[in-house]
């Protein structure tokens, strides 16, 4: 598909050196794309960065570190001459468990870098070049932003505050810069670990397409957003779960077997 050609296009990735920021790199690059991807170490975004291979630079800037941040779109544009894509990936869950038995340290790591760090990147590269030239963000969300479920209601809340932080900046950025979000479901992430580790084969029995996502999956749907092939798509939220929310499937599968 055309519409998929990257190729000229410069995208910065945060959280980008491993899960969905990596496969999201890997799949704009495919399609002819600069990427940057950043992480905490520097020696962990130049591996990134030489496991995605052709025009990938690794980055050490922290996602709540304006500083960091600022410099990256800096060496960036020195690098690329431009930033057309953003992808807003790196997230956080150190809560678990009930609301109530959260700390205000827990709270403020969980919203910093799942909601502020989205407003930082974005109105950095929105000054910088995507608010004259045009340009594409993608922030990750997740299908927990979108209902409740136990143990999980800070990173859930953080994550809902992020869906509508999207459609908040799709008109806000509007008609210049195209703003949307995914919302995975249960994907093999080291985040999201304990979440499908001990509990794959359930999880793949109940989900209607049959597994749980891998990165790849999540990373094609990014790199679907921020292509002309969405030219006419900004403010929503992609959901990308393998039919998760829709429920349990298990029982509808068996009673199709007998059918």
């Amino acid at each position: 598909m055309s519409g998929l050609d990257l190729t000229g296009r410069t995208a910065i990735i945060t959280g980008a050196s491993r899960g969905i920021g990596l496969a999201a790199a890997q799949a704009i690059s495919a399609a002819g794309g600069n990427v940057v991807l950043t992480s905490r170490r520097q020696d962990a975004a130049d591996a990134a960065a030489a496991e995605v291979g052709g025009n990938a630079l690794g980055v050490a800037a922290h996602a709540v570190d304006e500083q960091a941040a600022a410099r990256c779109v800096d060496l960036t544009l020195e690098r690329f001459g431009s930033i057309d894509i953003l992808v807003n990936n790196a997230g956080t869950n150190p809560s678990f468990g009930p609301l109530i038995d959260q700390d205000h340290a827990r709270f403020v790591k969980t919203f910093e870098v799942n909601l502020w760090a989205p407003i930082l990147w974005t109105s950095l590269v929105t000054r910088a070049w995507m608010g004259e030239h045009g340009g594409a963000v993608v922030n990750t969300a997740s299908i927990g932003g979108m209902g409740f479920e136990p143990n999980l209601g800070l990173y859930n809340a953080s994550k809902a505050a992020l869906i509508h932080l999207t459609q908040q900046l799709a008109l806000e950025l509007s008609p210049t810069v195209r703003v949307n979000a995914v919302a995975p479901g249960v994907v093999r992430t080291k985040l999201a670990e304990a979440l499908w580790k001990e509990y794959e084969g359930q999880l793949n029995l109940m989900t209607a397409l049959g597994r749980i996502g891998e990165p790849e999956d999540v990373g094609a749907a990014i790199a679907f957003l921020v292509s002309d092939a969405a030219s006419w798509v900004t403010g929503e939220t992609f959901v990308i779960d393998g039919g998760q929310r829709l429920g349990d499937a298990a029982p509808f599968r068996r009673q199709s077997s007998h059918g």
